[in-house]
């Protein structure tokens, strides 16, 4: 004799394995499909197919000029402050007229996370993370980009 309830539990057992092995079943059913027709394979062919950042997507670092083509980054420090990385170092300076700018502005690119607070911060509007999302390098050196790399180029007037 089988104690009672025993029916149910062996019946509750076997619908627990369906429902772990369907899955399995399904992505082995999907994987052999792709081996079959790779023509339909969304793999991206990357040097040759790049990929199109989101609107949204905050890539490489860039400081901005103003009009007359000077860096709009008054050094005040609060982007390294915000900056939960700790990534950003500055060291602020004064011109002949008083105004202030930043001597040092440096970022660690292998600290950054790319959270954009930098950005949001910012009252003057100086930093930007632009579409640019090949920072990868085959030398263990270079990653600490300084102003020189991350100001933005003049633009020329016609």
């Amino acid at each position: 004799m089988t104690p009672c309830g025993s029916g149910g539990q062996d019946a509750l057992i076997q619908e627990r394995k369906f429902k772990m092995i369907k899955p399995l079943l399904q992505g082995l059913a999907l994987t052999l499909k792709y081996f079959i027709r790779p023509s339909q394979v969304v793999t991206m062919q990357y040097p040759e197919e790049r990929w199109t950042p989101y609107p949204r997507f905050r890539g490489l670092h860039e400081l901005q000029r103003d009009q007359n083509g000077k860096e709009k980054c008054v050094a005040c420090g609060l982007c390294s402050t915000v900056c939960p990385s700790e990534c950003i170092h500055i060291v602020s300076a004064e011109n002949a007229q008083g105004e202030r700018y930043s001597e040092v502005y440096e970022i660690d690119m292998l600290r950054c996370i790319f959270c954009g607070y930098c950005q949001e911060v910012c009252p003057e509007d100086a930093i930007f993370l632009k579409q640019e999302y090949e920072l990868a390098s085959s030398e263990g050196t270079g990653f600490i980009y300084g102003k020189e790399r991350l100001l933005a180029p003049l633009k020329k007037h016609k």
